[in-house]
C-alpha cells in the first residue's frame, strides 16, 4: 500500500512536471499521447490523475480561442517545487529527452490550426489559423465546394502552414 501511494504520488508530480517543462498549455490529447508514448501510465490512471490534480487546484483548464487546454497553477508550480525531487531521475531524463525533441511538433500543434464546418448542402467553411505567443498571425476563412477540399486545405495548411502563411504575405504586400 506504502508503494502504491508513492507511485501515486510520483506520476502527479510527473504530470505537473510535463506543463511545467512545456511552459504551454496543452490539450489532454497531447497530455494523453505524452504519457502513453513514454509508458508512464495508463491511459485511465492519467484521466483520473487529471481529474484530481485539477479538483486540487494543482492543475487548470483554461480555453483558448475555443479550444480547452490544461495547465499548471501557481499552487501546481509551489507543489512540484517542494517535491520533484520525489521523481526518478530515469523519468525526468526520458522526459526530458521526449519533449526536447518533439517541442516543436507540441508548439506547432498548438499553434497552427485548420478546421471546417457545413456551412449548407453545397459548401464548407474552412478556418485557418496560425499564432504566436497569443498573437493570431492569420486567420482565415474560406468557403469551399466539397469535403475533399475541406479535408485538403486543412492538411496542407497543417503539414505546410510556414510557406503558406509566407506566400500568403508575400502576395499581399507586392506591388
Amino acid at each position: 500500500m506504502f508503494d502504491d501511494s508513492l507511485n501515486l504520488a510520483e506520476n502527479k508530480l510527473l504530470l505537473l512536471y510535463i506543463f511545467e517543462k512545456i511552459k504551454l498549455p496543452i490539450s489532454n490529447m497531447q497530455l494523453t499521447q505524452i504519457v502513453l508514448e513514454n509508458n508512464f501510465m495508463n491511459y485511465f490512471t492519467l484521466q483520473q490523475y487529471i481529474v484530481e490534480l485539477t479538483a486540487s487546484n494543482l492543475l487548470k483548464n483554461i480555453n483558448e480561442k475555443g479550444k480547452d487546454r490544461l495547465t499548471i497553477s501557481e499552487e501546481g508550480k509551489k507543489v512540484l517545487s517542494l517535491f520533484q525531487n520525489r521523481v526518478s531521475e530515469f523519468k525526468l531524463e526520458q522526459l526530458n529527452d521526449y519533449i526536447d525533441n518533439q517541442i516543436s511538433a507540441i508548439k506547432k500543434e498548438l499553434t497552427v490550426t485548420s478546421d471546417y464546418t457545413i456551412e449548407n448542402n453545397n459548401s464548407y467553411l474552412v478556418n485557418l489559423v496560425a499564432s504566436e505567443n497569443n498573437t493570431t498571425l492569420i486567420d482565415i476563412k474560406l468557403s469551399v465546394a466539397s469535403n475533399k477540399q475541406a479535408r485538403e486545405l486543412c492538411y496542407k495548411w497543417k503539414h505546410n502552414s510556414s510557406d503558406l502563411y509566407n506566400k500568403i504575405i508575400k502576395l499581399l504586400v507586392e506591388d
